[in-house]
């Protein structure tokens, strides 16, 4: 997306359907859907959700995958006893989606299975379907956590919060 673009997504687009699309009934079923996925693998899963950038951060040069490294820091998703922490991010005023893994995942789920997992939920978003793209792509990072780190019926405890931060 070209510079100008992005100004004038980040300035118009998104803004004032952040809560609209997402109500807390929204959050309330990501909220469980990343609970209940977490008890079938070892890994962490934190949903941010971005209604748009500042417009400086834009000017410069700031983008969405640079944003989701900056809030995967921010929310401490790295901070996970066995670096097993996934961050999906919604950028939506540029209708961006971005999947950061701490290195413990990173090294054993390919990167082709998360653009795979973010297509999956831009094509719901796109349709206007923003509660099951959100749960797909949930339902999707568990199902890969599942299948590298199965939690094989261990208890764990849950070390980062479940529900999804609105930026």
């Amino acid at each position: 997306m070209a510079r100008m673009q992005r100004l004038f997504a980040n300035l118009f687009d998104g803004w004032f359907q952040l809560h609209k699309r997402f109500s807390s009934e929204v959050l309330d079923d990501m909220t469980d859907a990343i609970s209940k996925g977490e008890h079938t693998h070892l890994g962490e899963v934190r949903f941010a959700i971005e209604s748009r950038l500042h417009i400086p951060d834009v000017l410069n040069g700031l983008d969405a995958r640079t944003r989701a490294h900056q809030v995967f820091g921010m929310l401490r998703v790295w901070d996970t006893e066995h670096n097993c922490g996934v961050l999906i991010y919604l950028l939506m005023a540029e209708h961006r989606i971005e999947i950061v893994a701490d290195r413990g995942i990173a090294r054993r789920v390919k990167e082709d299975e998360w653009v795979a997992v973010c297509n999956a939920m831009q094509e719901s978003f796109a349709a206007g379907q923003w509660r099951v793209g959100a749960l797909r792509g949930i339902s999707d990072v568990n199902d890969l956590l599942a299948s590298h780190f199965p939690s094989h019926g261990k208890a764990r405890p849950d070390e980062l919060p479940d529900r999804p931060v609105l930026l």
